[in-house]
């Protein structure tokens, strides 16, 4: 059998289906927030490939594993949670906000009081740290204007995207801080 082709024209007309075939305006809110969260776990993708840290690694990994269920919750219109449950979906729980709560107080715990305003840049992997952290939190304000209009009934995302950018903005104080291998001259 052959798969479905990633071409379908439906979105043609400028419309988008939600999860339970619900067509919405591609520039829908629930639309630029799942949007925000995929440009997100792609932004994680870059840092864990350009990482050479297994322990990092596995951590964006993890965390990129948990934003499936995230976005799956905000491609769901509030009329369709409880057919998006009943198939069996996660949703985003105060379970996976406690994780990242504990990986903040490991990381902070082992960093050294800021000094000064971070610059961006010190190397490829805290870069894209730094970016994933501001693509986190323009998804926490898109999943806001959802929570604020009604349209989310958990709280957690916002919560969940809240502690995730404050994660990532310490591993990328961490990876800046952490010893560099040195390079010989010549």
């Amino acid at each position: 059998m052959r798969a479905a082709s990633i071409v379908t024209k439906t979105g043609d007309a400028g419309t988008t289906s939600l999860m339970f075939g619900r067509r919405v305006p591609k520039d829908h809110p629930r639309v630029e927030a799942c949007g925000a969260v995929d440009e997100l776990s792609a932004a994680l993708g870059l840092a864990r490939a350009r990482t050479r840290d297994a322990v990092l690694a596995s951590r964006l990994e993890a965390i990129q594993r948990q934003l499936i269920p995230l976005m799956g919750e905000l491609a769901t219109d509030t009329q369709d949670l409880e057919k998006y449950l009943r198939a069996g979906y996660r949703m985003v729980t105060g379970e996976m906000t406690q994780e990242l709560e504990a990986m903040i107080a490991e990381v902070e715990g082992s960093l050294p009081p800021p000094e000064g305003w971070l610059l961006p840049g010190t190397d490829e992997v805290s870069a894209a740290l730094h970016l994933a952290r501001t693509v986190c939190r323009r998804a926490e304000r898109r999943v806001a204007v959802l929570a604020r209009e009604k349209q989310l009934p958990n709280p957690e995302p916002t919560v969940y995207l809240n502690r995730l950018a404050d994660l990532l903005w310490l591993l990328a104080r961490q990876v800046e801080t952490s010893p560099k291998p040195q390079h010989g001259g010549g």
